[in-house]
C-alpha cells in the first residue's frame, strides 16, 4: 500500500527541490564559465603542504575562478583533490575551472634554467639553487651525504662532491632536493658513459674516484681548455715521483671559513685534503669538475714539468725544476708594480 504525502509537506519538498535546482544551476554556472576574458599569464605558486581550501582561495583572489567553494566541489567530484602537485603554474582568467584543475594536477610547472658552473662545490651549488628555485640549503647538503645515493656510484666517499655534474638544468620551484641531486647524478653517469670514461679508467691505473678527484684539482687550477692536460701532466708527474701535489685549492677546501687569502700558516693545516702536508691525492674531490677536466685527468700530455705558476692573466708558466719555478714565481707573483 503506497503512502500518501501529507499536503502540508508538499510545499517543503517543492522548496527543497527548487533549492537543489538553484544550487546545481549555480555550481554548473561557476564551473562552466571562466572568471574573465584576460589571457595574460598569472603565475600561481603551490607550496608543499598547501590544502585544497588554501589553493582555491588563492585562485579566487587572483580572479582565476568565480567561486572557491565550487572549485573545491569540482575537485572532489573529479577525485582530484589529492592529485594537486607542488610548483608554479601559468594560468589565466579565460581558462575554465576544469582546465585550471587539469593544469595544477598535471605537474607541468613553470621551469627555471639553473646553470651549475664547472668547479662549484656542493655548498656553492646549494646557495645557487636556494637563490634560483627556493630549495632548502641544509636539506640539499644533507642529501648529498645520503649513503644510498653514494652507493649507486660504487665509490668510497662520505659525500657526492665531484659527482653533481655541472650543466644547465631546468627545475620548478619547490622541486625536492633529492630529485635535483638525482638529476645531476644521472647527468654525470650519462656524460661519462657517452665519452667512454669508464672504459678508459679500466685501462688506467686509477679508480673512478681517483680520476674525479684529480679532475677536480685540474678544474680549480685552470679555466683554460688548452691548459687542462698540461696541468694534468704536472700532477701525474708528481704522483709518479711520490712528490706532494702542493696545490692551493686543496688548502682552500680544508679551510672552514676561507676569506679569499691563503696565508703561510694555512699550508700547515692538518687536513687530509692539504696536499702541502700529505702526499698523494686528497681523499675525495674538492669540487664538481666538467667533462673536459675529467678527460684531461685521464689523458695528460707528455711533459717533464713538475711545477706551474699563474701568470695572473688566466694562463700558467710551467717548469721542470725548482730553480726555474722560483724564477717564474719571482717574475709573475713577486714582481713590483712600477708606478708612473
Amino acid at each position: 500500500m503506497k503512502r500518501q504525502i501529507k499536503p502540508n509537506l508538499l510545499p517543503l519538498l517543492g522548496g527543497l527541490v527548487l533549492l537543489a535546482w538553484i544550487i546545481s544551476g549555480f555550481f554548473y554556472y561557476q564551473i562552466s564559465h571562466p572568471a574573465g576574458k584576460s589571457t595574460q599569464a598569472i603565475v600561481i605558486s603551490i607550496p608543499p603542504g598547501a590544502t585544497l581550501k588554501q589553493i582555491s582561495s588563492e585562485l579566487e583572489s587572483h580572479n582565476l575562478i568565480r567561486s572557491s567553494s565550487a572549485f573545491r566541489l569540482l575537485a572532489n567530484i573529479r577525485k582530484k583533490q589529492a592529485h594537486i602537485q607542488v610548483g608554479e603554474y601559468e594560468l589565466n582568467q579565460s581558462m575554465l575551472p576544469m582546465d585550471i584543475l587539469k593544469t595544477i594536477t598535471s605537474g607541468k610547472t613553470v621551469l627555471y634554467p639553473v646553470t651549475i658552473p664547472e668547479g662549484y662545490r656542493i655548498t656553492e651549488i646549494a646557495e645557487l639553487l636556494a637563490e634560483k628555485i627556493s630549495i632548502n640549503k641544509e636539506v640539499f647538503i644533507k642529501e648529498t651525504r645520503n649513503k644510498d645515493l653514494i652507493k649507486t656510484l660504487n665509490i668510497t666517499s662520505d659525500s657526492l662532491e665531484g659527482y653533481l655534474f655541472p650543466e644547465t638544468y631546468h627545475f620548478s620551484k619547490h622541486t625536492p632536493e633529492q630529485k635535483i641531486i638525482q638529476a645531476m647524478l644521472n647527468t654525470f653517469k650519462q656524460r661519462i658513459t657517452n665519452r667512454n670514461i669508464l672504459d678508459q679508467i679500466q685501462k688506467s691505473d686509477m679508480s673512478l674516484h681517483e680520476v674525479i678527484t684529480l679532475a677536480s684539482l685540474i678544474e680549480k687550477e685552470t679555466g683554460m681548455n688548452d691548459e687542462r692536460k698540461h696541468i694534468s701532466s704536472v700532477f701525474h708527474n708528481r704522483l709518479h715521483r711520490n712528490m706532494r701535489l702542493q696545490t692551493d685549492p686543496t688548502v682552500i677546501y680544508a679551510i672552514e671559513e676561507f676569506d679569499g687569502n691563503i696565508r703561510k700558516k694555512d699550508l700547515n693545516i692538518d687536513s687530509p685534503y692539504n696536499t702541502y702536508r700529505y702526499k698523494g691525492l686528497p681523499p675525495g674531490p674538492i669540487a664538481n669538475p666538467g667533462i673536459k677536466s675529467i678527460v684531461a685527468a685521464l689523458n695528460p700530455i707528455s711533459s717533464n714539468h713538475l711545477y706551474f705558476v699563474s701568470r695572473k692573466n688566466g694562463s700558467h708558466h710551467f717548469s721542470s725544476n725548482l730553480k726555474e719555478h722560483n724564477r717564474a714565481v719571482q717574475k709573475y707573483q713577486l714582481k713590483k708594480v712600477t708606478r708612473r
